[in-house]
């Protein structure tokens, strides 16, 4: 039972079977392997990639791999997915039969440590929209971007997976399928909505030109330079760019503007109920965090303008 055919089935499964994104098999396959080869180097010592059996790995083996893992001072986010991911590959070798018991039986994942989530002022996020040349298509597309994710607090992964049959123009609402394809439906501002419409209908969304090709993806509302949907990895990419251009020394992300307009939606009033809703939240629970950001940056600001506090 060779360890690495048996991950080749395994991610076959999820994508066959369980029709598992690809990203997420690809991150499962990132951590399968770096644990293949911290078994085959650490514990075999053994630079020789010679078959490793799935019967090598016992309770002993896993207990290195966390301890290995502390020891480079791994967040323990990360051990956890890595500890995830092999619970969920041996669960499925005890599914087919191919084990009788799994390594991970009386292994207990990591606590989970909540860490706040970012948010920046609403001067730093004007800042940085305004770093987008909207006399451009492309400029046009990433101001309509970040327009939209201080509108709504979309994921980025909802982002770039919206079509133009989401989007509802009379009455500014979009179609949103979140996490487990829930799908919910969401209000955005008339200003991002009047973004949108200038870049979805910029007369050269059709043409060639020096900056971009035409448009290829008749359906899908945001586009890359080649005229097919944009993705996750290019929005990254674009917000670094406009964060280095911005000056700003906040780190800015997608998901930090999620955080920052739901802690701003909190502050303006916004109960907890309606935000968990507008964020597509499945636990009113992982919303409650925003009360503690909140009150981090009320304090924050106050020890800033109170005269008195200085």
């Amino acid at each position: 039972m060779d360890f690495i055919s048996q991950v080749k089935n395994f991610l076959n499964y999820l994508s066959s079977v369980k029709n598992v994104s690809d990203h997420t098999i690809r991150n499962y396959k990132i951590d399968l392997l770096g644990f293949y080869d911290f078994v085959r180097k650490i514990i075999l010592k053994s630079d020789q990639k010679k078959n490793l059996e799935i019967g090598f790995i016992t309770k002993f083996v896993i207990r290195n791999y966390l301890a290995y893992l502390y020891e480079k001072k791994a967040k323990s986010r990360t051990v956890m997915r890595k500890i995830s991911t092999l619970r969920s590959f041996f669960n499925y070798l005890l599914k087919e039969n191919i084990l009788n018991s799994s390594p991970l039986e009386d292994i207990e994942s990591p606590k989970r440590q909540k860490a706040l989530p970012n948010a920046v002022t609403y001067d730093q996020v004007e800042h940085l929209f305004n770093q987008c040349d909207t006399s451009t298509y492309l400029g046009l597309r990433d101001r309509a971007i970040m327009e939209l994710f201080y509108s709504s607090g979309l994921r980025l992964s909802e982002l770039v997976d919206l079509s133009r049959e989401d989007f509802d123009e009379s009455s500014n609402l979009l179609n949103v399928y979140g996490k487990g394809k829930k799908q919910r439906v969401v209000p955005i501002t008339k200003t991002a909505a009047e973004w949108i419409k200038k870049y979805l209908y910029y007369e050269k969304r059709h043409s060639k030109t020096k900056e971009h090709d035409s448009e290829k993806d008749k359906e899908a509302i945001f586009l890359n330079k080649w005229g097919s949907r944009l993705t996750v990895r290019s929005i990254d990419r674009h917000f670094k760019r406009y964060l280095l251009k911005s000056g700003l020394s906040a780190k800015i992300t997608p998901h930090t503007i999620r955080h920052t307009i739901a802690t701003h939606w909190l502050e303006n009033g916004m109960d907890l109920k309606t935000i968990q809703l507008l964020l597509g939240h499945s636990n009113l629970a992982t919303t409650t965090i925003y009360t503690h950001v909140s009150t981090k940056l009320k304090r924050k600001v106050y020890d800033q303008t109170h005269p008195r506090a200085k």
